[in-house]
């Protein structure tokens, strides 16, 4: 299991969006409490599965962390938009990987195929999520998500709140890629009974 410093080292789209507001010695006496903030969540949350862990170690309890310890400083407007907009940042640089990636020819069909072996493995019953994985259609691919460790952990740590922007990551790396369409519908974060996901060649 990685320390909270070796996380902190990955999360600096955080870092510098406080900097966007803070002084540089304030910003950096938040960013250590941050990080003492997310030792905390990683000690009293070690015995979780190790699927589980892979969602909450890197993406949950950092995001909450640096969210929970800006709100305690400069109010909720602030420390949301730190998480959004990293968030946001974060997305569009793999948005850009996969445009250009499906550009390549016989790459959209594999895309589609790709995400259920993919989405079993790192999104599945072994990671915390409850699925419905619908019947295979070519060139199509549907699975809903009723239940989900990020609006699990994100209420237990006091910033449900933040689901949302995790569930908005997947229209923000999706939403707009060459010869491809994702639908949704709702999302669990944002008070629908699912996460539905649904990816197609156009």
């Amino acid at each position: 299991m990685k320390t909270a410093e070796e996380i902190m080292k990955k999360k600096l789209l955080y870092r510098t969006e406080m900097d966007r507001f803070l002084p540089e010695d304030e910003s950096e006496a938040l960013w250590r409490k941050a990080t003492e903030k997310l030792d905390e969540l990683l000690k009293a949350h070690a015995s979780l599965p190790k699927g589980v862990h892979m969602h909450t170690d890197s993406r949950i309890f950092p995001a909450a962390a640096v969210y929970l310890t800006v709100k305690d400083a400069a109010g909720p407007e602030k420390a949301y938009s730190v998480i959004e907009n990293a968030a946001a940042q974060g997305c569009a640089k793999v948005e850009k990987k996969l445009q250009k990636l499906m550009k390549l020819p016989g790459m959209k069909s594999l895309f589609v195929k790709v995400w259920d072996p993919m989405v079993r493995k790192i999104f599945g019953p072994g990671n915390g999520f409850q699925n419905v994985f619908y019947p295979k259609k070519k060139g199509e691919y549907r699975m809903d998500v009723t239940a989900c460790p990020y609006c699990c952990y994100f209420t237990e740590c006091g910033c449900p709140e933040l689901t949302k922007i995790f569930c908005e990551n997947d229209e923000r790396c999706y939403g707009n890629l060459p010869g491809l369409k994702f639908e949704r519908m709702g999302t669990l974060g944002k008070g629908a009974e699912r996460c539905d996901f649904c990816l197609k060649k156009v």
